[in-house]
């Protein structure tokens, strides 16, 4: 059975730094595309990140701020998140897909999701 889950979500103060953690088990995902969307209350989930192999994808919103990166030794995927705003608030769902040809945005690529980690950034 196949399983993400995520850690590190927590209250931060804007222009604070968090470090999200995906941890996979029941297959592995060394090849595979992996990534980071968010929801914020009352709104769509979103594409943040994603990569695969040297590839990695950001939403305009967090490029230059946020860092995805893996280790497929621990099958362990991360995100760091610096320079936070109040706007980042959301629910960080880590996902996987299993697909050999995808757009890592398309959130409908995805096939394994985790069950979300709250980031709250406090203005």
């Amino acid at each position: 059975q196949v399983q993400l889950v995520e850690s590190g979500g927590g209250l931060v103060q804007a222009g604070g730094s968090l470090r999200l953690s995906c941890a996979a088990s029941g297959r592995t995902f060394s090849g595979s595309a992996m990534g980071w969307f968010r929801q914020a209350p009352g709104k769509e989930r979103e594409f943040v990140a994603a990569n695969r192999w040297t590839t990695n994808a950001y939403a305009d919103s967090v490029k230059g701020r946020f860092a995805i990166s893996r280790d497929n030794a621990k099958s362990t995927l991360y995100l760091q998140m610096n320079s936070l705003k109040p706007e980042d608030t959301a629910v960080y769902y880590c996902a996987a897909s299993s697909r050999a040809q995808v757009s890592l945005r398309a959130e409908w690529h995805y096939d394994y999701w985790g069950q979300g980690t709250q980031v709250t950034v406090s203005s």
